[in-house]
């Protein structure tokens, strides 16, 4: 296993578990105990956790895992639902797409969609993800804009005044919401107060806003308020969705797609 493997791994059972023991974690990985130390220990360097006798706990309190150490949890469900999200947009449309790995699948099924192959332009992508405008600057027929910001190291998202006066001056047809959570009682959720600005204001300037969330999402809550799930149009998530959470969307107005 590389050492990327390795540290993806560790930092999954630490945010599911809050706490690893150096010989657990080399049993669990199957590689031996000095190597676990030497990668608690590199990660701690990194402020990615916090080293104790004999293991590690995580980072803080509130703990979110950088989205280059994120593994593919859910990776076919997600996409699958990007698949879906991408077919509600048409071509010629301005696009918001927030910071998220789902969102990421989302700008890839997008990529590759025949229809938007050509155009002038045949899409207009907005974003504040820094890895999702990489991927899609490589492609002529889309018009990529940056908001400006401060960039964050958990998920390459700028934010900040400096992305609030560009989403002051746009209009969208469509913003497509990455979320860390999804409630009909309380809304969208992310980890980050200053991420859920951003794509508060993405939301505010799109005729129509769409939810792409694994059913992983749904139902949970988070400490930073993107929006109210009125302000939902259309929720895509997979089949595994709770029949009953998927009701209570709907009674709140929400088109689920499950797919």
């Amino acid at each position: 296993m590389s050492r990327d493997a390795r540290w993806k791994a560790l930092l999954e059972l630490l945010v599911e578990r809050g706490r690893l023991d150096v010989e657990d974690a080399a049993a669990e990985l199957a590689v031996s105990a000095a190597t676990i130390r030497r990668d608690f220990d590199q990660l701690a360097e990194q402020q990615m956790l916090l080293r104790t006798r004999g293991g590690a706990v995580v980072h803080g309190v509130s703990y979110e895992l950088p989205l280059r150490y994120k593994t593919a949890r859910q990776a076919t469900e997600k996409q699958r639902i990007a698949r879906a999200v991408a077919d509600l947009v048409a071509p010629g449309e301005a696009v918001g797409l927030t910071g998220g790995t789902t969102t990421t699948e989302v700008a890839r099924a997008l990529a590759v969609r025949g229809d938007l192959a050509s155009g002038s332009p045949a899409l207009t992508v907005v974003t504040n993800a820094l890895n999702i405008a990489a991927e899609l600057a490589v492609r002529p027929q889309f018009k990529i804009v940056v908001t400006g910001g401060v960039a964050r190291a958990q998920s390459y998202e700028l934010v900040g005044p400096l992305a609030d006066g560009v989403l002051g001056q746009i209009t969208l047809d469509v913003a497509v919401l990455g979320v860390v959570s999804f409630d009909a009682t309380h809304g969208a959720a992310a980890h980050d107060e200053a991420e859920a600005a951003v794509d508060r204001l993405l939301c505010e300037r799109a005729e129509r806003v769409v939810v792409a969330a694994d059913s992983s999402k749904l139902g949970r809550r988070a400490f930073a308020r993107i929006c109210a799930a009125d302000t939902v149009d259309t929720l895509v998530t997979d089949t595994a969705a709770d029949a009953a959470a998927v009701g209570r969307f709907e009674e709140a107005g929400i088109r689920v797609l499950l797919v």
